[in-house]
């Protein structure tokens, strides 16, 4: 391949070769693939916390961000050997081996795959069965403010605290926010999921007006808070994630502090680089402040003794809470959040 064909970066003690370095991938705003990939160079940093030594989902934009993406479960078949991978075993007893990220090297060779925003799945690659995070997706419906989105999170942030979890939000890179919380790896993803559908059913109880729980889009109103982006198999762009957009916005983490003004536009591939230069992470110490799920799961029980039973998986989850729920994800159905 000519030269001028690609371009090398050196990230965490290799030359990373980036081909066809001056491909448009975000036409309205201009930026190129090299553009992306100096992106997460610059901010490897922050985004190696919400990624790495996870299995990771591969949501390959090879045409740029205007065109649609493809999922890909399984690594390459031809990978660098200093590539990793970890098998991943789905209820359909189906396999694959998918990538790890823990360096930075590493997390340059799936940008130039095409990878826009990084989606790693709650689990670390030594143990695939327990979540070390759950992940709060605040979703607003159609002509839905971003205020009232941030009014839902900072009630999500007051639920977490009444329960001995802290919370770290960011915004999504689109319409919405994540809260994302660390906790200790002991409880699985029906356990998980469980909090935070009790979780979820508490913020709507204190902000009915502002956000719901409901499944179902004809039931919802206002916020919706996605306890489902707990079940097994999802996944979630992670913090300093470029997502897809215009004007290529970053999933941002912010304090608490930031959040009631935050303005999510303020955050982009172009300006995210210098906030993390001068303030760095804001979810530096997420990793931490691990918790206890014990008291959502102790509310989970009172909700459930008042009569409040499971809510609805996503469609393609066969047996719900029993553990034997799910997709294996290899016909290109990730469960990402989009």
């Amino acid at each position: 391949m000519a030269k001028s064909q690609e371009a090398v970066l050196e990230a965490a003690g290799r030359e990373v070769v980036i081909t066809n370095p001056q491909k448009i991938f975000f036409p309205r705003a201009g930026h190129t693939k090299l553009d992306l990939a100096n992106y997460y160079l610059a901010v490897a940093e922050g985004a190696l916390r919400g990624t790495r030594a996870r299995p990771f989902v591969l949501k390959r934009y090879v045409n740029g961000a205007d065109q649609e993406p493809f999922f890909q479960k399984r690594a390459p078949e031809k990978h660098p050997d200093w590539i990793e991978t970890v098998e991943l075993k789905f209820p359909s007893g189906r396999t694959a081996r998918e990538v790890v990220i823990r360096d930075a090297a590493q997390l340059l060779w799936v940008i130039n795959l095409g990878c826009i925003d990084l989606n790693p799945h709650p689990v670390r690659a030594d143990d695939l069965d327990h979540p070390d995070e759950l992940r709060v997706d605040l979703d607003p419906g159609p002509g839905v403010s971003f205020a009232d989105v941030r009014r839902v999170a900072l009630v999500v942030r007051d639920v977490l605290s009444d329960h001995a979890l802290a919370g770290w939000p960011k915004t999504s890179g689109s319409r919405g926010m994540h809260i994302n919380v660390r906790i200790v790896r002991r409880w699985t993803f029906g356990e998980v999921r469980r909090a935070a559908l009790a979780l979820a059913r508490e913020v709507e109880r204190r902000v009915p007006e502002l956000a719901t729980s409901k499944w179902w889009k004809k039931e919802r109103h206002g916020v919706f808070i996605d306890y489902n982006q707990n079940a097994k198999d999802r996944t979630v762009a992670s913090a300093w994630s470029v997502r897809p957009t215009d004007d290529a916005r970053v999933s941002m983490p912010l304090t608490w502090e930031e959040v009631p003004d935050c303005d999510p536009s303020a955050f982009t591939l172009a300006t995210a680089p210098a906030r993390f230069a001068q303030v760095g992470d804001a979810s530096a110490g997420i990793d931490e402040d691990a918790g206890s799920l014990e008291k959502l799961l102790e509310l989970s029980a009172e909700q459930e003794r008042s009569g409040l039973g499971d809510a609805p998986w996503p469609p393609f989850y066969r047996n719900g809470r029993n553990g034997r729920n799910g997709t294996d994800g290899t016909d290109g159905t990730d469960g990402t959040d989009g």
